[in-house]
């Protein structure tokens, strides 16, 4: 394999998370793209500008590559963990633009590199910092696959709805009374595993 093939792969894996992430909007009101749906307060649109920021920081400042983005959730005076939410204030429009501009931003910097090249994290710890294009793509891809799943597992608390992406969900076929059998059948088996160890 090339190392132009090998940047194709990755950019491909990355994409298709960031595909995903912004399906997991389709067809959902303001509130429930916003709501937390977990006791940290995980929500979808704050998944996304989270991403949104990380790829412009490790595709941009870490290569000596800036974006002209503001990202004044990052101040040293703003909220704790205001990277991983969307004010009022803050539109769905806003927050999946500022996502696609950094795609663009992330993808221009990996055109232009090559994936030998190195970058500086000064957020990581010492002995971590020096890096390469190839180890970053890596990072990212695993970074945005890893907010995926929890986008899955979110967007199904909201309206039940799942799969793996538009074109093609990955689900085993099955009726919600399958899917509840199933359920239940998962349930009875914890049950039973547990009962067995405090008899044990």
């Amino acid at each position: 394999m090339t190392a132009t093939d090998e940047k194709a792969d990755l950019r491909r894996y990355l994409q298709t998370a960031r595909d995903v992430m912004v399906w997991k909007l389709d067809g959902l009101s303001e509130y429930d793209i916003r709501r937390p749906l977990t006791p940290s307060g995980t929500n979808l649109l704050g998944i996304i500008k989270h991403l949104a920021s990380v790829e412009i920081g490790y595709f941009g400042e870490v290569f000596d590559r800036p974006s002209d983005e503001p990202l004044p959730w990052f101040a040293d005076d703003a909220e704790v963990n205001a990277d991983m939410f969307a004010t009022a204030a803050e539109s769905r429009e806003q927050i999946v633009g500022l996502y696609h501009r950094a795609w663009a931003h992330s993808d221009a910097t990996i055109e232009a590199l090559p994936l030998d090249a190195a970058g500086y994290v000064p957020w990581w710890a010492e002995g971590r910092r020096e890096v390469t294009l190839h180890r970053i793509l890596v990072h990212m891809i695993a970074e945005t696959h890893r907010h995926a799943g929890h986008a899955d597992i979110v967007r199904e608390l909201i309206d039940g709805a799942v799969g793996h992406r538009a074109e093609a969900d990955n689900m085993p076929p099955g009726d919600q009374q399958w899917w509840q059998g199933y359920r239940q059948r998962v349930q009875d088996a914890a049950r039973q595993a547990s009962e067995g160890l405090s008899s044990a």
